[in-house]
């Protein structure tokens, strides 16, 4: 806490210039003023002193520091407090972001949220999963489109697999996020739309993402198939880019294929 408001400047938090400074960066009185909090709270709050801490206050302090998305999610953590919930859309997304899942072309690539909410794709990865770009927002999420509709499309030579694997991962992500309503919301509109995610849901089985191998057939392209793996977004610890590339000539051949309509 002290290393980030020193390193916080005072003229942007919007305290005037040209005054003296023992310290760089925000004294602790005018970090407690921004936050609204009583400076003798808060420097217990620095010395890590055991006083009941707020979810309120914890976004307060987040917010006037700037903290970055992991700052501020071990804020949370040390706290001992639950993140709160995360926009299951994002209004935008970071334009560098957007240009490397792009320049992946012909490989499929997209960005997604802990909820596993596609952010951004390319359209290597449109052209594998079919209609994507007509879907709407709600309905761009990977586990909903794994049981309501790529099941039935046959996409995945070994779906039972690739089901239980999402299953087990959205678990975790449940127990991580327990007070963010995409979660619940996802949960109760998977069960009411599939019999057999129920079935496995019931099965109380917990899993992690793992790199590996997908094997799909394709409507046009027939069998392709594709390693994959996922990387975590430095700037924000929320979003994760997910690769696919070809794991032989003939599946990069076909890939070309797709991209090239």
């Amino acid at each position: 806490m002290r290393a980030r408001r020193e390193a916080t400047d005072p003229v942007a938090a919007g305290f005037p210039a040209g005054s003296r400074r023992r310290t760089p960066g925000l004294r602790r009185e005018e970090l407690a003023q921004l936050a609204g909090v009583s400076v003798t709270w808060y420097t217990w709050l620095e010395q890590a002193r055991d006083i009941t801490v707020s979810r309120q206050v914890i976004a307060s302090l987040a917010r006037v520091l700037e903290l970055t998305a992991a700052e501020r999610a071990h804020l949370y953590t040390l706290a001992e407090l639950a993140l709160p919930p995360s926009d299951p859309h994002p209004p935008t997304v970071d334009p560098t972001l957007q240009r490397l899942v792009d320049v992946l072309q012909p490989n499929p690539a997209y960005l997604t949220n802990p909820w596993w909410d596609l952010v951004a794709f390319n359209d290597a990865y449109a052209s594998l999963l079919g209609g994507l770009e007509q879907r709407p927002p709600a309905e761009r999420n990977i586990l909903w489109i794994t049981f309501t509709e790529s099941r039935g499309a046959g996409l995945f030579v070994d779906w039972d697999s690739e089901a239980r694997s999402l299953i087990g991962q959205f678990r975790v992500t449940l127990a991580q996020h327990p007070n963010d309503p995409r979660g619940a919301e996802l949960l109760t509109t998977l069960r009411a739309a599939d019999p057999y995610f129920r079935e496995l849901w019931d099965e109380h089985s917990i899993g992690r993402f793992e790199s590996a191998r997908k094997r799909l057939v394709h409507p046009r392209a027939g069998r392709v198939d594709l390693d994959y793996t996922k990387l975590t977004a430095a700037a924000d610890d929320q979003l994760f880019l997910v690769v696919f590339l070809p794991s032989d000539d003939e599946s990069a051949a076909k890939l070309r294929g797709l991209a090239g309509g």
